[in-house]
């Protein structure tokens, strides 16, 4: 598989559309960094495809929702789905587009990308505060033969707000139960411990700069840098590696007919990822700039067509056939003011 450098992939994305005519369309989005990587490669085919600008703006998932919420963009992106009757509050339509992994990435001297076993007891642990050394028991009995340095643990994790942190703590939360009671969810928390760093490139560069350090990240921001990633034991009792399988594995179970509020973690299945999530885009339901809107959904009715092979190349999961069905369904659901269906053709 191909991989290409993420940096390469922003520069792509913020020159997307630079060398169009004026009068070229531009759509805005903003919010979560765990699909950018992806949605930088689709608006820099798109662009080149259609001459329409995709303008995405990799801010977090907190401010993505707060954009949205205040029609400053066309669209808002979330890791954090919102529940139906909150959606119905903020007059939203929200619509999955792809399934990624938030995995554990270390800087240690000696380990291997996947050699480091962890749980979800001890990464809660880690990031309490309550596990401070490399050769803690609790790590070391996980992993007999790997040499662990008597070293502090520096944990890493989000300064913004985030969906990657909530797909996180959402995990931690099932999986410890002094982190559910002291912390809890969401996408921004009172961490116990740690330094934060500003979306999923801000913590990946803060971890390969940090001897002896811990972070999560959206598994394509792991593979780009290269970075060392955990394996981690799921709900079967296995430990499993973070891959397009694992992932999928972990999406199997989702119900999307009832309701696209779908919470990936800790899912059952022998092969399955603890912490994957899908992500989502937020758009009103009535639509003051039904030309924009149609626009923006064009662009996602292209990226369920033509966007599946970009995004296998960066490891995120593409959507199954019935799902695109149902999504598609759910936008007849956009009006203008007037009531009018928006028309995606």
């Amino acid at each position: 598989m191909r991989h290409v450098p993420i940096k390469a992939l922003a520069a792509a994305f913020a020159i997307a559309g630079a060398f169009s005519t004026v009068s070229a369309q531009e759509i805005t989005g903003a919010g979560a960094t765990f699909p950018a990587p992806l949605y930088a490669k689709w608006a820099d085919a798109y662009n080149k495809a259609t001459n329409v600008r995709i303008n995405y703006q990799s801010v977090g998932s907190g401010a993505g929702l707060r954009q949205i919420r205040g029609k400053t963009v066309d669209f808002g992106a979330s890791d954090m789905p919102l529940k139906d009757d909150e959606l119905q509050k903020d007059g939203l339509i929200q619509f999955p587009t792809v399934i990624g992994g938030v995995v554990p990435v270390v800087n240690i001297a000696g380990v291997q990308p996947g050699q480091l076993k962890l749980t979800g007891q001890v990464l809660g642990d880690i990031y309490l505060g309550k596990i401070t050394k490399w050769n803690d028991p609790a790590i070391t009995a996980l992993n007999p033969g790997v040499k662990l340095p008597d070293a502090a643990i520096s944990p890493v994790r989000r300064a913004d707000g985030s969906g990657t942190t909530f797909i996180f703590t959402n995990y931690l939360s099932k999986v410890n139960a002094e982190w559910k009671s002291k912390v809890g969810e969401g996408t921004a928390v009172n961490w116990p411990a740690g330094a934060g760093g500003k979306g999923n490139e801000g913590v990946a560069a803060f971890v390969q700069r940090l001897p002896n350090s811990i972070g999560y990240v959206e598994y394509a921001y792991a593979r780009q840098n290269k970075m060392s990633h955990a394996m981690l034991k799921n709900s079967a009792g296995n430990f499993v590696e973070p891959t397009d399988a694992s992932f999928k594995a972990a999406a199997a179970g989702a119900e999307w007919s009832k309701s696209f509020y779908q919470i990936l973690t800790d899912e059952p299945g022998k092969d399955s990822w603890p912490i994957t999530g899908a992500t989502f885009i937020m758009m009103h339901a009535k639509q003051e700039k039904p030309q924009q809107a149609a626009a923006a959904l064009k662009f996602f009715d292209w990226a369920y067509a033509n966007g599946d092979k970009m995004a296998d190349d960066l490891d995120y999961v593409p959507l199954p056939d019935n799902v695109v069905s149902l999504i598609k369904q759910q936008w007849g659901k956009f009006t203008d003011d007037a009531g009018k269906p928006i028309s995606v053709k």
